[in-house]
């Protein structure tokens, strides 16, 4: 086997390693809730993960200021609760959630993703 082709073989090999890191194996930070916490929608969520108390009611605020059109809309689908996020202002959506677990949200297309887990 020639030099270019072992280079171009370590390559590829560093390639999906680096591949599989980043979508598979690269975990959000975690930011624990108690009542209030802001969501700055711009290009995502941040945060993008927040832990919530089970049986309290919680109260998330969105603020989009990314006039993308797919982040003008927010879907929190186990809580059946869909809202519009109207660019530069506050949208407060408030949760009680009763069980345990990991729940998903995301934009009106679902191409930007963010978790509530409830403790």
């Amino acid at each position: 086997m020639s030099e270019d082709k072992i280079i171009v073989a370590i390559l590829g090999v560093l390639g999906i390693a680096f591949t599989y890191w980043f979508f598979l194996m690269k975990k959000d930070e975690e930011v624990a809730v108690e009542e209030l916490v802001e969501i700055k929608v711009d290009g995502g969520y941040n945060p993008s993960t927040i832990a919530i108390p089970k049986g309290k009611t919680t109260k998330i605020i969105f603020f989009r200021t990314d006039p993308t059109d797919c982040l003008s809309e927010v879907v929190l689908s186990d809580f059946k609760i869909r809202r519009e996020l109207p660019l530069n202002q506050k949208v407060t959506i408030e949760v009680t959630p009763q069980k345990s677990g990991e729940f998903p949200f995301s934009c009106g297309m679902g191409m930007f993703h963010g978790r509530i887990i409830v403790r």
